[in-house]
């Protein structure tokens, strides 16, 4: 596979854009895995009291093919891995090139690297249910992702292998190996 990069078309209703770019790592049939070489977070992320990512922190993603979620394992700017982090949105347009369109469904799920998973922002998609910025159907299809993600998550059925294999670590090797630098 040859170097590059990924760019996302992030949508956030009702009127948040933003636009990433990312290492692209690998590539199979029904998953990418990118590489976020700093996030863009004005603030330490804090779940139940814990850093889950700090600003300038990498993130390995993974986003799968007509998927209702992508994964990213967090961690802190020291490198030190913090837990599971998956965004509930609208499968990705544009899966088999390297420019992307998604829309965010408010609902994440979390699993810290040492405590139980749990679903975040359920107030958040009641506020945006309530003011129209999303619709009745599009809330019920994150409700029943996120349901199902924490239940295989509660099974130890979540996250899949590739997520556990393809560590921050593995990720930065295999960018230097596509840019020649051994």
């Amino acid at each position: 596979m040859s170097a590059g990069r990924v760019i996302i078309h992030y949508h956030r209703p009702p009127d948040r854009y933003e636009r990433f770019e990312q290492h692209l790592v690998h590539r199979t049939h029904d998953c990418v895995v990118t590489l976020l070489d700093a996030a863009s977070v004005s603030r330490d992320i804090v779940i139940d009291g814990v850093t889950a990512l700090e600003p300038g922190a990498s993130v390995v993603w993974f986003t799968f093919r007509d998927a209702w979620h992508d994964i990213g394992r967090f961690h802190t700017r020291d490198d030190s891995f913090t837990g599971f982090y998956a965004n509930v949105l609208t499968p990705v347009e544009g899966f088999d090139g390297t420019e992307w369109r998604t829309t965010d469904l408010y609902l994440d799920i979390w699993q810290p690297a040492d405590g139980p998973p749990r679903i975040l922002d359920q107030d958040e998609l009641a506020d945006a249910r309530r003011a129209g910025a999303v619709d009745e159907a599009s809330a019920q299809r994150a409700e029943r992702e996120a349901s199902a993600l924490l239940h295989a998550a509660q099974a130890g059925a979540w996250p899949p292998p590739i997520v556990l294999d393809w560590t921050l670590e593995r990720a930065r090797r295999h960018v230097h190996w596509q840019r020649g630098v051994r």
